[in-house]
């Protein structure tokens, strides 16, 4: 049997078990985040009215750090029926649904206001059934904004050719790798939780990352620099199983939904009063902030969309984006 098959069956039954004697449902929720981070504080709001508004008939856990695994492992035991919702990029389901790879594309819009459009979109609802019919994944919500992605580097960076050569981690998806390599760097694929040591190692020059996920592994231990590159506006969404949702009572789907939608508009707010705060932090602790032209950088990502295959779902956005005004 396939290792992955065989663990995530052995992690529906371990979350499932403890539940089953004392409510009726379970649900946990699965960040890389640390408990630090706005959108933990969020998911624990969420916990307390999901518990209360079912009267104790759904026990919600939340499991932040990576503790149930990495995203991608935690999305096949969803896809397995595992009662865990995880908060994943789009990059990671467009292998499912090559579509929603454009939620994750660089440069798509000008700040994170201006992805509430795309997600209220019909074209955003269809894709979102076609993921469940076709993948077992049912995309709950896609509005917990994490930051704007900007690069950490030990050397300043002001053009895309100040990072040639340079070894940068991004997400291990398709559309994060075409990106980082588009903008002049080197991509290295890894997982957030080996990120700070291979920093400190020097196995990579620099990471493109958010203010407040930097902060909450304290990158700016391990990095003297952060160029506003603005690349991509990091939006993520909680990721469900299909069946496990599907068996839901009405009600109990109701309040999930509603729920962890009204965190994710909590955790977006928590996010952005925070950025100013933890930019102030890494100043102190002896990191340079620079701005840099973004045009450049715009310029050599135009490749990205037809390189992992968006051209036409960005052509389907075309009415929701800024550009169509």
């Amino acid at each position: 049997m396939n290792h992955r098959i065989t663990t995530a069956l052995a992690t529906i039954a371990a979350l499932s078990a403890g539940a089953a004697t004392a409510q009726e449902y379970s649900l946990n929720l699965s960040t890389s985040q640390t408990l630090q981070d706005p959108l933990v504080i969020a998911m624990q709001g969420a916990e307390e009215r999901i518990e209360e508004r079912s009267e104790g008939r759904m026990e919600v856990t939340i499991y932040p750090s990576s503790q149930l695994g990495e995203d991608n492992d935690v999305l096949e035991q969803i896809r397995a029926g595992a009662p865990i919702a995880a908060l994943v990029d789009a990059g990671r389901l467009a292998p499912f649904l090559p579509e929603l790879g454009i939620l994750a594309a660089p440069y798509l819009v000008n700040d994170y206001t201006e992805y509430a459009a795309i997600t209220e979109s019909p074209v955003y609802e269809e894709w979102v059934e076609e993921l469940a019919e076709q993948s077992g994944i049912r995309l709950l919500n896609y509005n917990w904004f994490q930051g704007t992605r900007q690069m950490f580097t030990q050397d300043k960076v002001e053009t895309p050719e100040d990072l040639n050569g340079v070894r940068v981690r991004t997400i291990d998806a398709p559309g994060w790798v075409a990106t980082v390599e588009a903008m002049g760097a080197t991509p290295a694929p890894m997982a957030w939780s080996e990120v700070y040591s291979a920093l400190q190692l020097g196995a990579v020059d620099g990471a493109e990352a958010q203010l407040t996920g930097a902060y909450g592994i304290k990158l700016h231990e391990v990095s003297n620099n952060v160029a506003f590159t603005n690349h991509i506006q990091l939006f993520t969404g909680l990721a469900t199983s299909e069946s496990w949702f599907a068996a839901l009572p009405e009600d109990l789907q109701a309040i999930v939904t509603e729920e962890l939608k009204a965190a994710g508009e909590e955790a977006t707010r928590e996010t952005v009063a925070k950025l100013a705060e933890v930019q102030g932090e890494m100043e102190a602790a002896g990191v340079a902030f620079n701005e840099v032209d973004i045009a450049p950088f715009r310029d050599r990502v135009d490749v990205v969309y037809e390189k992992v295959g968006l051209v036409e779902a960005r052509e389907a956005l075309a009415p929701y984006l800024p550009s169509a005004d």
